[in-house]
């Protein structure tokens, strides 16, 4: 299964809502969606939406702080775990179980832990922060083939400044999703990260 390198962030999802929210996010061409552990009933929501959606989607979680989140996750049939720090025990718990780690670092120092400790990718966060000059000072000296992710403040119309100084790709938050959003809003706000996404990725 390819994947375009966008993951959408449903924080606030319930259960109820993941199976349509996820399926309009797929059916635009989102295939990577993650479910923050803060959201009201977090593994139910993956548990559901990973059994509907086998093998058209990645579901993961976020914002999970243990190794215990980690195995709650798997469990429920989650295949990604995105961090907001670089927690080696959690990483190295997701490495274990094999999941995909994609933990937030802000600094070369954090860069450089959650790469040593096994991660797949790295999420720099807040991206709007660091900017796209941040992100190109600190890729100069990582690995080349590590996959780099802007969350924070990318949508749409700023793709390709990241895209520019290296990044893989992107997390949408709020841009995508906030409690109480239609379905159809979703797909509409997929869809235009879909294309931009790829007039972006092809140059």
């Amino acid at each position: 299964m390819t994947h375009r390198h966008i993951i959408a962030i449903l924080r606030g999802i319930t259960p109820d809502e993941a199976v349509p929210v996820c399926t309009a996010l797929v059916e635009a061409g989102i295939t990577l969606i993650e479910v923050p552990l803060n959201s009201p009933n977090a593994v139910e929501s993956i548990g559901r939406a990973a059994k509907a959606l086998s093998m058209r989607a990645e579901i993961g979680a976020g914002t999970v702080l243990t190794p215990e989140d980690v195995r709650a996750v798997a469990g429920a049939g989650g295949t990604f775990i995105v961090s907001p720090d670089t927690n080696a025990e959690v990483i190295g718990e997701t490495v274990r179980l094999g999941l995909k780690s994609y933990p937030g670092v802000f600094s070369p120092t954090d860069a450089f832990a959650a790469i040593r400790a096994g991660a797949t990718g790295l999420k720099f966060f807040p991206a709007e922060v660091l900017g796209a000059k941040g992100i190109k000072a600190m890729k100069a000296v990582l690995p080349p083939d590590m996959p780099l992710y802007a969350v924070g403040g990318a949508n749409p119309d700023n793709f390709n400044e990241f895209f520019a100084v290296g990044c893989a790709g992107f997390g949408l938050g709020t841009y995508i999703f906030k409690p109480g959003m239609g379905v159809d809003d979703v797909r509409e706000k997929a869809n235009l990260a879909v294309a931009a996404y790829d007039r972006g990725a092809v140059k």
